[in-house]
């Protein structure tokens, strides 16, 4: 197993083609698509094609990968993915936080730890000086794993949705931490 972070109960590892079973089962649980897609279905065909060329991309700035598996680290148990990627593939400075468990998952406080640790990750050792994570307003829990995770609110703004789904007409939020901040609390 290719491990690039672990936590007291996470394993944090780079996505392979195996992968794409567990990918197909989190992206067809309607509740965890429900801020993503509005809980509609994903083919195989697109986690095939789309999803995990996407999660297997190597960043040149990080020398590393933006998407890494999240596992239970005692049982080995499949529990989603977190994202950690720069937004501009050549430069550093800004990294997107994001994160997609399943629901069992839920609750448990792996969002919250997961983040933390890639953000420290992140500013101590892949030359990150900004975070920033997005989701729509009304995805109370997402917030809160932000607001957890040490990340302010920043703005409100209205996307483009290729679809909209409940909830869209609400906009969506971006929050923030800066290395400066970051360092102030620890």
């Amino acid at each position: 197993m290719n491990t690039f972070l672990e936590t007291d109960r996470l394993a944090l590892r780079a996505f392979t083609g195996a992968d794409a079973a567990h990918l197909l089962a989190l992206d067809n649980d309607p509740d965890v698509m429900r801020f993503i897609n509005g809980g509609r279905p994903t083919s195989r065909e697109v986690i095939q094609e789309q999803t995990l060329p996407r999660l297997l991309h190597d960043y040149p700035c990080f020398g590393t990968r933006g998407y890494w598996a999240a596992e239970e680290k005692d049982s080995g148990l499949f529990l989603g993915w977190f994202e950690f990627r720069p937004l501009d593939e050549h430069n550093s400075a800004v990294a997107e936080l994001g994160y997609r468990l399943h629901k069992a998952a839920w609750g448990c406080g792996y969002a919250t730890e997961g983040s933390r640790a890639l953000i420290r990750k992140g500013f101590m050792a892949l030359g990150v000086q900004r975070v920033t994570a997005n989701t729509m307003t009304v995805n109370a829990a997402s917030r809160r794993v932000m607001e957890k995770a040490g990340l302010s609110f920043l703005r409100n703004f209205t996307g483009d949705w290729p679809e909209a789904i409940e909830g869209s007409e609400h906009g969506e939020v971006e929050y923030e931490l800066t290395r400066a901040k970051w360092e102030q609390h620890q």
